[in-house]
């Protein structure tokens, strides 16, 4: 799995217009390396490699964290200090959410097979989207990951298209430019380009905020 740092073109509730955001990648591959901050050297992590299949929802927010209510502001953004706090320390030993920091410097967020497998506690992707994360780039999910995604309305789970483990071929630290009007993730250091599945009748749920803002724009839910 990688947190990528990118320029991202993005639309709906979250940008109005399509702006550059810079953003930044945290891989669990050996070698890999993880930029913590602007002007900061790239850290080489440990020589070992943390298994990119599977991220499992205990993973990206612990148990003991759910008591935090995210319709709560300050306990929303506390959420999102914790995100991915799950992953092993020895092998992460730079952290997503920096220590002492309620948001991350990585909102684009790549991950292998079956990302967000595991229970389905609503809180993973509404910790990663507290945290700052906007976009997870993964080969594919648990099924209830990525509904419970489109349900907050809090990320963009885009998944790829033609198979590439692309966890594999790009570093923490690279940029990367993500559009999800053409259905693309570019790495800029190279130029490569990897097409994304469209998110389809998802993709407009997401933009409104999640279900019930969606379900209110048009016209399903009355509001007073």
């Amino acid at each position: 799995m990688l947190f990528c740092s990118t320029c991202a073109k993005k639309r709906g509730r979250r940008e109005e217009k399509k702006r550059e955001e810079e953003k930044r990648i945290f891989s669990s591959e050996g070698g890999a390396r993880f930029s913590a901050a602007e002007n900061t050297p790239p850290q080489p992590l440990p020589k070992k490699k943390l298994e990119q299949q599977n991220i499992d929802t205990d993973q990206i927010i612990p148990a003991e964290y759910l008591t935090l209510v995210p319709s709560k502001p300050d306990e929303y953004e506390k959420l999102g200090s914790y995100a991915l706090i799950g992953l092993p320390e020895h092998l992460y030993p730079t952290r997503f959410v920096a220590d002492g920091k309620m948001k991350t410097d990585y909102p684009v967020v790549i991950g292998g097979d079956n990302f967000g497998c595991g229970s389905s506690r609503e809180h993973a992707p509404v910790a990663m989207g507290a945290a700052g994360a906007r976009v997870v780039v993964a080969e594919s999910y648990a099924r209830i990951f990525f509904r419970n995604c489109v349900a907050t309305g809090e990320l963009y789970p885009s998944e790829l298209a033609d198979g590439v483990r692309i966890c594999d071929e790009l570093e923490t630290g690279e940029e990367v430019e993500v559009d999800l009007e053409k259905d693309t993730l570019t790495a800029l250091s190279s130029g490569r380009v990897y097409p994304l599945k469209p998110l389809g009748d998802a993709g407009p749920v997401i933009d409104a905020g999640g279900i019930f803002e969606f379900a209110r724009r048009q016209g399903m839910i009355k509001t007073v």
